[in-house]
C-alpha cells in the first residue's frame, strides 16, 4: 500500500479557514490529495491555501447556507481538478449558549441553517456529482459527541447535530447503493477558534492551551490533549480506501470523556472567571508579584483585576 493514502484524489472541505478544516487540508495533502477549501472568511482561507501551496490546493468562498454557492463549489473542484473524490462537510457554527427558557428563535433558525442544511447541501450537490460520474466516492460531516447525548453543548447546538447524524445515517443508505460512502466523525472538546470564542461576549477569547487542559483534566485517559489534527486523522481514515467497507459511522473522538460529565449549562461568569484566574496564574509578572510582593497587595491587585474583568463583562452584555 502506498504511504500515500489520498495519492492523486480530490478533495472538497468545507470550514477550511481554520481549526479542524485546515488541519484536514493540510493533512490531505500530505497524503496526496488536491483539496479546494471552501469557506466565508476569504483572507483566511487565501492565506491557508497560500501556505500549502497552489500546485496541490486552491480557495473558493463558499457560504453552506447558500445552495447555489455550494453548487457553484462543487461544479468549480470538478473544473479545476476535473473529479470529485471526497467531500469532508466541516462547516459549523456553536450558535447561543442560552438556555431553552431563553433560546433566541432567530439564533436556532440560524445555527440549523448552517450546521444541518449546510451540510444536506453539501451531500446533495456533491452526491449527484458522483452519482453522474459513477465515482465510489467517501462523504464525511463533522457531528459532535453531543450528537447522541446531551449536557455536552448549548441546546441548539445539541439539537443541530442530533439532526446532522440522522441525515449522514439517512445519507448512507440512499448513496450506499451508488457505491458512496457517507459517514461522520464527532469531536468533543478541541481547541479551535469555535469553541474557544464566547458568544455574544466579543471582548473575550479563550486560550487554546486553557480548553486543553480543562478538558484533558476531566478526561479519563490522563495525558491525552485532543487536538485538531486528531479530528483530522480521523477524517483521513474515513477519507481514504482503509475504511472501504464502513458506511453510516459516527466515529466518535472524545479523548475518553466520562460518560457521566456533562459541560453544559454552563455559567459563562463563571467560565470567564476561572480563565481570568488561570492567565494570572500563567503570567509571569503574577509569578513574580506572588513571591516578592506582601500578600495584602497582591490580594488587591487579585480582586482588582477580577473587578475590571466583572465590570467588562457586564458592560459587554450591555451592548449585546
Amino acid at each position: 500500500m502506498s504511504a500515500l493514502r489520498l495519492e492523486g484524489k480530490v478533495a472538497l472541505i468545507t470550514g477550511a479557514a481554520g481549526g479542524i478544516g485546515e488541519a484536514a487540508a493540510r493533512l490531505f495533502v500530505k497524503h496526496g490529495a488536491f483539496v479546494v477549501l471552501a469557506d466565508v472568511k476569504d483572507e483566511l482561507g487565501d492565506q491557508v491555501a497560500a501556505s500549502i501551496g497552489p500546485d496541490r490546493c486552491s480557495y473558493k468562498h463558499c457560504d453552506v447556507t447558500n445552495e447555489k454557492q455550494v453548487e457553484e463549489t462543487v461544479v468549480y473542484t470538478l473544473d479545476k481538478y476535473g473529479t470529485l473524490d471526497i467531500v469532508y462537510s466541516n462547516a459549523g457554527i456553536l450558535g447561543p449558549l442560552d438556555s431553552v427558557l431563553a433560546l433566541d428563535m432567530k439564533a436556532l433558525e440560524k445555527t440549523i441553517d448552517v450546521n444541518v442544511c449546510g451540510g444536506v447541501a453539501m451531500i446533495k450537490h456533491s452526491g449527484r456529482a458522483m452519482v453522474a460520474r459513477n465515482i465510489h466516492g467517501s462523504i464525511i460531516c463533522t457531528v459532535s459527541a453531543g450528537g447522541t447525548r446531551a449536557g455536552l453543548g448549548p441546546g441548539g447546538y445539541t439539537a443541530s447535530k442530533h439532526a446532522l447524524l440522522g441525515v449522514v445515517r439517512s445519507a448512507s443508505q440512499e448513496l450506499g447503493m451508488y457505491g458512496i460512502r457517507v459517514n461522520c466523525v464527532s469531536p468533543l472538546g478541541v481547541a479551535t477558534p469555535m469553541t474557544c470564542t464566547i458568544p455574544g461576549i466579543n471582548l473575550f477569547r479563550l486560550d487554546p492551551d486553557f480548553i486543553e487542559k480543562h478538558m484533558s483534566s476531566i478526561s479519563n485517559l490522563k495525558g491525552m490533549v485532543l487536538k485538531a489534527k486528531d479530528i483530522a486523522e480521523a477524517a483521513l481514515f474515513l477519507a481514504s480506501d482503509e475504511s472501504a467497507c464502513i458506511n453510516g459511522h459516527n466515529l466518535v473522538v472524545d479523548g475518553g470523556f466520562p460518560d457521566s460529565t456533562d459541560t453544559f449549562p454552563m455559567s459563562i461568569m463563571k467560565l470567564a472567571m476561572e480563565f481570568m484566574r488561570w492567565s494570572i496564574s500563567k503570567v509571569t509578572l503574577a509569578s513574580i508579584l506572588s513571591k516578592f510582593v506582601p500578600r495584602d497587595i497582591y490580594s488587591s491587585f487579585r480582586q482588582n483585576a477580577e473587578s475590571m474583568i466583572v465590570g467588562s463583562l457586564n458592560e459587554s452584555k450591555a451592548c449585546n
